[in-house]
């Protein structure tokens, strides 16, 4: 067999909800179904993203979640953020729908769904290979996005930035970036 594609289903509890909301960050609805079963599918270039409704679902409870893998999420950061821009005058960075800052390893889109979209390179960096900054941020951008401790987060960050004073200066950038966003989040701007 070749050529195979599967698309899982992503739950919301309004598919008219999600549709503006990914027509916002630059997709196209190419089918939607109200009966028998709310059913929506949109598309963004060669992402393809399919919801089903489900009345009175709870979003904040949600557990769903997929993975899109791209060359350079950057990019379609920079095209998504364009979109909330526009349409919210900011990025939304906390609450449902929201979006976290760009690092090496990718971004989280968390959809009005509750449905956590990871965006991530297409060819990740060996785990073996990345020093102790990295691995704190990245254990940083765990909690504070798939757990919401952006205090823990904050906490693990701020101690690697004062430990690994020879992690590079893109490294430390990175991590000095997703501080600010976290101090940000909290509130606690220094």
């Amino acid at each position: 067999m070749a050529n195979e594609v599967t698309i899982p289903l992503l739950p919301c509890a309004s598919i008219d909800e999600v549709a503006e909301f990914y027509v916002m960050l630059g997709f196209t609805v190419t089918y939607r179904q109200y009966r028998p079963n709310a059913y929506l599918s949109v598309r963004r270039e060669e992402i393809n993203l399919h919801f089903f409704g489900i009345p009175g679902f709870d979003v904040t409870s949600s557990y769903s979640s997929c993975l899109i893998q791209v060359e350079e999420p950057r990019e379609l950061y920079e095209a998504f953020a364009a979109g909330m821009r526009a349409v919210y005058g900011q990025v939304l960075l906390s609450g449902i729908p929201r979006m976290t800052r760009p690092r090496r390893d990718g971004f989280l889109l968390v959809d009005p769904g509750g449905n956590w979209v990871r965006v991530v390179p297409a060819v990740r960096e060996r785990e073996g290979r990345r020093n102790g900054l990295t691995r704190a941020l990245t254990n940083a951008v765990t909690l504070a996005g798939s757990h919401g401790a952006e205090r823990q987060a904050l906490k693990i960050l701020e101690g690697a930035l004062v430990r690994e004073v020879h992690a590079s200066e893109e490294e430390r950038a990175s991590a000095l970036e997703f501080r600010e966003e976290l101090l940000e989040r909290l509130n606690l701007h220094r």
